[in-house]
């Protein structure tokens, strides 16, 4: 059976194109409009609303709240004050990534965690006598982003305590006399915020939300714009640019939070005060400097890229939509060196552009690799350029 969101009513009325996917069991639109690109500069440009309703969400609470997560998650909860949120990973016993998601902390004792997968067998297994609660509440809430230049300016109309909300913090108000949550966070890279209401309140809170973005560009966008918005913002995606090390059959579908360029969350990590799972597998590994990759972002050069097809009698393509698969690199003597993920050609930035994991020596920026295409049924490579993601950075972001 599948399953629709809080939103489904009135998103299904929006959907020109009823073009859907399924998330996690939840119908979820591929696009709203005939071109996805449309929904992207609506992000870009102005505003659009995106449901992420089918994230799964948990309530953990209990005096040993804190305690238990900062046993469990690779980022340090116990600097992530009331009234702020954390992206973090956590791993197995080995230091390999298991998952990723965002802790929302409502107080002392009580926070809100969003996941990609299910988790509640995993962390429930993990209390053992602490005092410690885990609820998963995933039907009960929809969650709405609402990302762009302009969301800002809608939502304050809404609720005014977000006017001046800094960058991963949260608060509580009110729309339309119905109980939310307001973050700023997002998955575009891009000014945002995500809306927590309870299920029973969503349409209404959607309908509030549309009324305020009248005049402002304000449009739905799907999962087609969000994964073009996530390249180029050098956010990372379970089953893309890792596997879940739970699901891996072998190491080479395994990386760890220093592979996949997280390093900055490991700040602390000789504190013994905090021995998280998975800890003493990557303090070995920094400190025998084994890290297999380095996670990295690529520019590849434009005019070697419209050359190549030029010469074989092409069009030199433009596409939008990333690529589903993965796209080899190469060093200038043909050795194997990486993989890309997510190739496409960025709106914005006018350039193909990729997320990759590449051998170290090769991951400063500025390094030269090269990049597979099949052109006219062979494989040839064009060169791309190393840089350090997020590739497309606005500095309303987080202004």
């Amino acid at each position: 059976m599948v399953n629709t969101t809080p939103f489904h009513e009135r998103l299904s009325e929006l959907n020109h194109t009823q073009l859907w996917t399924h998330w996690s069991g939840y119908l979820s639109a591929l696009r709203y409009d005939h071109s996805a690109k449309h929904e992207y500069f609506a992000v870009r440009n102005s505003a659009g609303f995106f449901d992420t309703s089918p994230l799964y969400k948990y309530w953990i609470r209990g005096r040993d709240a804190e305690r238990f997560l900062a046993g469990v998650l690779t980022r340090d909860i116990r600097t992530c004050r009331p009234g702020r949120a954390h992206y973090t990973l956590w791993c197995d016993d080995q230091g390999y990534v298991l998952e990723d998601g965002v802790v929302f902390r409502h107080s002392d004792s009580e926070f809100f965690m969003t996941t990609a997968e299910p988790n509640l067998g995993f962390l429930t297994d993990l209390i053992g006598r602490l005092d410690v609660s885990i609820e998963e509440v995933t039907d009960e809430y929809g969650m709405l982003a609402v990302q762009g230049p302009r969301s800002r300016e809608i939502l304050a109309k809404l609720a005014p305590e977000i006017a001046d909300l800094p960058f991963f913090a949260l608060t509580q108000a009110k729309i339309g006399g119905s109980a939310v949550t307001i973050s700023r966070t997002g998955y575009t890279g891009d000014l945002g915020y995500e809306v927590c209401v309870a299920a029973d309140d969503a349409l209404p809170v959607l309908d509030e939300v549309i009324a305020a973005g009248e005049g402002h560009g304000l449009i739905p966008f799907g999962e087609q714009a969000l994964l073009m918005t996530r390249v180029e913002a050098g956010l990372v995606l379970i089953n893309v640019e890792f596997s879940s090390s739970r699901f891996a059959f072998t190491d080479h579908d395994r990386v760890t939070p220093k592979e996949l360029g997280f390093g900055w969350m490991l700040k602390g990590l000789d504190d013994d005060s905090r021995p998280f799972i998975g800890r003493d597998a990557i303090r070995r590994e920094l400190a025998g400097d084994t890290s297999r990759w380095a996670s990295v972002g690529l520019v590849v050069d434009w005019q070697a890229y419209d050359r190549l097809y030029r010469d074989a009698g092409l069009i030199p393509p433009k596409d939008e939509t990333p690529l589903d698969w993965e796209s080899m690199l190469y060093d200038d003597d043909g050795n194997r060196i990486g993989y890309a993920t997510g190739l496409m050609y960025s709106p914005m930035l006018q350039r193909h552009i990729s997320l990759a994991r590449v051998r170290p020596e090769h991951g400063s920026v500025g390094s030269q690799v090269n990049i597979e295409l099949t052109v006219n049924h062979k494989y040839l490579t064009v060169a791309a350029e190393v840089a350090r993601p997020p590739l497309f950075k606005p500095e309303r972001k987080t202004a």
